[in-house]
């Protein structure tokens, strides 16, 4: 496993743009991932829990020099303490299983880099256009299909986005723009309006999509000045959030939820689909029902993309076929999440049809 570039493992702090204020409105946010968790050992610790021999901690330090720890205390808060087999202490909690070599797996699992047309833009599927906002995440799941991304090669100051800004007002067959990453909302909000107003005065862009876990990670940052940002575009902005488990939509988590919902911008989650924390028709039952509840749409559930040190978290096809046929038996349609994969080089995501197996491209 290669050591990951400087511009991902140290996302302690928020990222940005270079050359633009580093500071606005609230930073509640801000300080709250400063004060995040940093080790494995730290976080037992926390949960009253301790690995069972001291060659475990080593192993643990040595998974960590690549892909470091990164839990915010908000989302630690949501974690049972003294249960090692806690859904949300398993999804960020290092393991020496991600060591396993398993064929199949491999760094770049979903062929990213071949996507590139730009620095900054990938570009799958007709239409639609992904920009590398930032490197950084307020957490590091350790299922992350971009966990060995080469962030470092992207945008940083104002003048590095010249290109790809060039590119989307030069393909007028793009009508929408993904932000994503790391996570984009790590950008703080003077960073983020100056992209933002930069899409926005591209007439043909339509839509702007933004990934992040953050509302539910960092709750703190979804605040009051965020929403006038994104209402205040010309574009329809919507917000595609990122939770596994019912456990993770409580508190905070559940007020950042509401007041995107509330305020009008389309939200919807995106889960995937993992070994041990979400593979029950139970578990998915009571993600869906909480996020609907909440007027979240769940909108895709992934099979897990195949990256290096995940096949511990893998989950068969055949699993999720059943597990979302269950689901279609319990609950209304809008609750029952699409079940898809990603395939390299398909113009869509690849739908897995729970009834006949038969797979459709979703456009």
């Amino acid at each position: 496993m290669s050591t990951l570039p400087d511009a991902f493992t140290t996302n302690s702090s928020p990222e940005g743009i270079e050359g633009l204020p580093a500071t606005s409105g609230s930073d509640s946010w801000q300080r709250d991932l400063s004060q995040a968790i940093r080790s494995s050992l730290e976080l037992l610790a926390r949960l009253n829990l301790t690995p069972n021999t001291e060659s475990i901690g080593r192993t643990l330090s040595e998974i960590e020099s690549d892909f470091p720890v990164l839990v915010p205390e908000s989302y630690l808060q949501r974690i049972r303490p003294n249960d090692p087999l806690d859904p949300l202490l398993l999804q960020v909690l290092a393991s020496s299983q991600e060591l396993v070599q398993v064929s199949g797996f491999q760094a770049d699992a979903v062929q990213d880099l071949a996507a590139r047309r730009a620095p900054g833009v990938l570009q799958k599927y007709q239409g639609r256009a992904l920009l590398m906002a930032a490197g950084a995440c307020a957490i590091h799941c350790r299922y992350c299909f971009r966990r060995e991304y080469p962030y470092g090669a992207e945008p940083k100051r104002v003048d590095d986005w010249k290109p790809a800004l060039d590119l989307l007002r030069e393909d007028s067959s793009i009508h929408e723009v993904i932000l994503s990453g790391g996570d984009p909302l790590m950008l703080n909000d003077d960073r983020l309006a100056w992209l933002c107003e930069q899409l926005d005065q591209i007439p043909h862009l339509d839509r702007l999509r933004i990934h992040s876990r953050m509302p539910i990670v960092l709750p703190s940052r979804i605040t009051p000045a965020l929403i006038s940002l994104l209402r205040g575009l010309r574009m329809q902005p919507m917000m595609i959030v990122h939770a596994n488990h019912a456990s993770e939509i409580v508190d905070d988590c559940l007020a950042a939820l509401r007041l995107l919902v509330r305020s009008g911008i389309p939200t919807m989650n995106q889960a995937v689909l993992l070994r041990g924390i979400n593979d029950t028709t139970a578990a998915l039952s009571s993600l869906s029902t909480v996020l609907v509840n909440n007027g979240v749409i769940p909108y895709y559930l992934h099979q897990l993309d195949r990256v290096s040190g995940t096949s511990h978290f893998e989950v068969s096809e055949e699993t999720g076929r059943r597990l979302i046929r269950e689901l279609g038996a319990q609950l209304p349609g809008y609750a029952v999440p699409r079940y898809v994969r990603e395939i390299p080089g398909a113009p869509g995501k690849t739908l897995l049809d729970s009834e006949s197996r038969r797979e459709a491209e979703i456009p």
